[in-house]
């Protein structure tokens, strides 16, 4: 019996040092969690249950200051006109766009493209409206003219059980605008999957302004007879860049409260002697930090990447434009195509720099393609959180020196706040400000 006793003793002893040493392994562990998730889930369809005539796949955008472009479809010639008000079913305003477009993609036609711009529109305010002039009334509200402002932040979206999860996730909690860095729909020239995904975004698209760049999944390119690319994406998803001095809908910028967003195109040309190198240089030189603290950037192929997947596709982009991005001083850039979440520290020429954007790569929507799994290991020290899993970001702009960003993975039936921090503005940091030049100015 003596002896039963000291071997449970040290049975237990040996049990509590384990216990011990594994709080402390926990306590060293990095921040992100070794949690993956599982295969992709399978497509979802959203046929169209409606009449030929009557208005699918609404959405809005912003189009210049004050004003929004509602965009939706139809199967047949209709009116391109939206009535809207202030009171449901009543509508004491109407704005008439330009004839309906439809285009051919080999043997598929598209329906009938609408977009018309409505407004002057006061900020902070819902209005209700209806496409066509007849048919279902929709609703949206428009914007905050000063902070705090809230964006929901997701990319790679695609059209499976998990991007339903991650667009119920967003709709859940409010937002003010909804910013997507490229990777809609994964039609993949497949066109009759960007009316299924028109669909299924519709109810959050036509609610809140929906603001998108493309990625490697609109361009839809075939030789000859499809060059130029972007067919269905320029056609279904028009966004404000005449409205920006831009001369083309791949890139563009826009106001929203006190920040300046930019939404860079990762397919199109980058390089100095191009169009969009040239745009960027004046769009920024006209921004004024004092009155607009905060400026953002969106793009589809991450600069800054310590997973496996698409490794290095992003540094020509970064090579020919970080430069110009430091000097401005934007806060954060937006990333896509890497379909998992990782952040980065502020961040210049592959070195931490307290004066460099903070870059995060959100590809994580819910893409069928499933997650990028494999990061490098160890990671890099500028690597402060990286996680494959769904889901979506939060930016909480409150004031003209602080903003909340969180990342919210996806569970079966709600969303986890997994990585979170404060952001403070880099026009408020006096140690950044004393030595900043113009964009235009060689380093």
């Amino acid at each position: 019996m003596r002896c039963k006793i000291k071997l449970n003793h040290r049975y237990f002893w040996t049990l509590k040092m384990m216990l011990l040493l594994l709080f402390f392994l926990l306590l060293a562990a990095p921040a992100s969690p070794e949690y993956t998730r599982p295969h992709p889930r399978p497509l979802i369809s959203r046929p169209h249950k409606g009449s030929e005539s009557a208005p699918q796949q609404v959405h809005i955008s912003l189009a210049g200051k004050d004003y929004m472009r509602v965009s939706w479809i139809t199967e047949e010639k209709s009116r391109s006109v939206v009535e809207y008000g202030k009171v449901p079913g009543k509508y004491s305003a109407a704005a008439s766009g330009e004839e309906s477009t439809s285009y051919h993609y080999f043997f598929y036609t598209s329906g009938e493209i609408h977009h018309v711009k409505i407004g002057p529109l006061e900020p902070s305010t819902t209005y209700y409206y209806r496409c066509g002039g007849g048919g279902t009334e929709f609703s949206f509200r428009t914007p905050p003219s000063a902070f705090p402002v809230e964006f929901a932040v997701a990319g790679d979206l695609g059209q499976t059980e998990w991007t339903e999860s991650t667009l119920a996730h967003v709709g859940g909690s409010d937002y003010d605008m909804f910013l997507l860095p490229g990777d809609l729909s994964y039609a993949d020239m497949q066109q009759p999957l960007w009316d299924s995904f028109g669909r299924l975004v519709e109810p959050l698209a036509s609610a809140r302004p929906w603001m998108v760049t493309q990625g490697n999944h609109e361009i839809e390119m075939f030789p000859i007879i499809y060059p130029q690319g972007f067919k269905a994406y320029n056609a279904r998803w028009l966004m404000p860049y005449q409205e920006s001095n831009s001369q083309s809908n791949l890139y563009y910028s826009f106001d929203i409260a006190g920040a300046h967003i930019l939404m860079l195109g990762s397919y199109t040309d980058f390089d100095a002697d191009s169009d969009q190198y040239a745009w960027l240089l004046a769009d920024l030189a006209a921004v004024n930090r004092s009155k607009t603290p905060w400026v953002f950037a969106l793009i589809h192929a991450p600069w800054y990447n310590t997973n496996a997947a698409h490794k290095g596709e992003g540094e020509s982009m970064r090579i020919a434009m970080e430069n110009i991005l430091y000097k401005a001083r934007v806060d954060v850039i937006f990333a896509g195509h890497v379909h998992a979440y990782e952040r980065f520290t502020r961040v210049y020429d592959n070195k931490a720099d307290q004066c460099g954007p903070v870059h995060i790569t959100i590809g994580d929507g819910g893409n069928r393609e499933g997650l990028a799994m494999t990061f490098e290991s160890p990671s890099r020290s500028i690597s402060m959180y990286r996680e494959p899993s769904f889901g979506h970001g939060r930016l909480r702009v409150l004031n003209d020196t602080h903003a909340h960003w969180s990342w919210h993975r996806n569970n079966e039936t709600n969303s986890v706040t997994a990585d979170e921090i404060w952001l403070e503005s880099l026009s408020s940091y006096t140690h950044c400000n004393h030595d900043v030049t113009s964009p235009n100015d060689e380093l």
